[in-house]
């Protein structure tokens, strides 16, 4: 009598270091599962520009050989990992999703390609993405779909890696978080989306799209996962943060962005669900203010266009029409933007930044919805006519505060998704407290 294989499509890292180790079935078969998802789903998801297939096998192989051999790297030793087609990896073609440029092959792993392959990781293929991660899909690229509804967007700028994750081909994928793209996408996939402090994560090898602004993000299944993977590629301890007691845990809600005009009536119903939970479990639960979320938006915008613009500039000169034409506007504009709005949003950035860490004197982590609605029918585009979408999103990149999206919802199918932010150099605390918010509202639901 055989026995069922067991479906290891959307297990936890944690549950593949456990088989891996337990010997219920290898990095060989994981790998081999996560390309017939991949196969299955492509390429109506639209998900990789580069599967990686064949060293995607090779690399299966040897993790299975080393483990049998008792050789264990850590816990992500046979894990497969998709990476955001912005980020280098050694003997692989770089496109940007673009045609602007050639496509790169790259000689030499990003740091954070390197320190995953230190720690056995799969590097399994390249995730599609907006153009250069600057706010729109080209058209010979299209836009990566929502495994929940194929009709609707992922998201972007990392919309392939998170598409990758919810629809259970890979447990973890990293992408670039300049304005949200880590954590809007996770937002619309119903998956954690966790985008650290401000140079806390390498981006040697990783194409810039506004230096003062730029963050490495992970994508993965839980807020435990992404946990797991900061641990690695941020060189830390595994979080050994003390247990949460709610009684004590001090939560700030943004009231400008929590009661914003924008909000849609199914993240209203998911929000409110949400604040309920937190307060029947005991927690201390006070209104923060932030400034206005147009006036960070519009600082953000202020400081992404004209650096944007100055790393395009050759490229626009010498081929324009490679870029899509959204694309091509967002950095033609940061030409024109006058100094003085990027020396005001450049002043603006460094007074935020302190007046969000005086807010964490007396909470242990500021909560806002995500975005403002699910999943659309395609990605909004980053602009300075009123984005909506980034109207939560912009205090994090501006101040450099580690924050993570974990869904609190789920809307006729939709995933909702709640924003927690923490103080400066906070990581392990606040990747310990929405653990503990996902585990709750996980309970909570019906």
């Amino acid at each position: 009598m055989t026995s069922t294989p067991i479906d290891t499509a959307f297990l936890s890292i944690g549950e593949l270091a456990d088989g891996y180790r337990s010997g219920a079935f290898t990095p060989l078969d994981v790998c081999r599962r996560a390309q017939e998802r991949l196969a299955l789903l492509e390429p109506k998801l639209n998900a990789f520009i580069d599967p990686m297939t064949n060293d995607v096998i090779e690399q299966a192989e040897r993790a299975t050989r080393e483990l049998a051999d008792g050789v264990d790297r850590g816990p992500l030793h046979g894990v497969p990992v998709a990476i955001k087609d912005i980020i280098d990896v050694a003997g692989t073609e770089t496109t940007y999703a673009t045609r602007a440029v050639q496509p790169k092959l790259a000689t030499v792993d990003a740091e954070c390609i390197r320190r995953l392959r230190d720690a056995g990781a799969i590097i399994f293929g390249k995730t599609n993405l907006l153009e250069f991660a600057a706010g729109v899909a080209h058209p010979d690229f299209g836009q990566t779909n929502n495994p929940h509804d194929m009709h609707l967007t992922a998201g972007g700028s990392s919309g392939g890696s998170a598409a990758a994750v919810a629809a259970g081909i890979v447990p973890l994928a990293l992408g670039t978080d300049t304005g949200g793209s880590v954590r809007a996408p996770a937002s619309y996939c119903g998956i954690a989306g966790f985008k650290p402090g401000f140079g806390t994560l390498p981006l040697d090898g990783v194409y810039p799209l506004s230096p003062s602004l730029d963050h490495l993000g992970i994508l993965a299944r839980s807020s435990k996962d992404a946990a797991v993977a900061f641990a690695v590629i941020g060189v830390r301890k595994p979080n050994n943060s003390p247990a949460i007691s709610p009684e004590q845990l001090r939560l700030g809600i943004v009231s400008n962005q929590w009661n914003h005009p924008a909000i849609r009536p199914d993240v209203r119903r998911a929000l409110d669900a949400t604040l309920g939970v937190l307060e029947h479990a005991g927690m201390h639960i006070v209104n923060v203010d932030l400034p206005t979320p147009e006036l960070m938006a519009k600082s953000l915008l202020d400081i992404l266009m004209p650096e944007a613009a100055l790393i395009h500039r050759q490229t626009l000169a010498s081929n324009p029409g490679g870029y899509a034409r959204g694309t091509h506007e967002l950095l033609l504009a940061g030409f024109t933007l006058p100094a003085i709005d990027y020396v005001d949003a450049r002043h603006n950035q460094n007074s935020w930044r302190e007046q969000l860490s005086s807010l964490f004197k007396t909470t242990d982590a500021i909560l806002a919805p995500t975005v403002p609605f699910v999943a659309p029918g395609t990605d909004p585009a980053l602009s300075t006519e009123g984005d909506d979408e980034i109207i939560s999103l912009t205090h994090a990149n501006l101040t450099g505060a580690p924050s993570i999206s974990i869904r609190c919802g789920l809307e006729k199918t939709m995933p909702v998704g709640l924003q927690i932010t923490g103080a400066l150099g906070s990581e392990e605390r606040l990747l310990a407290i929405a653990n503990y918010l996902e585990e709750l509202l996980q309970m909570a639901s019906p």
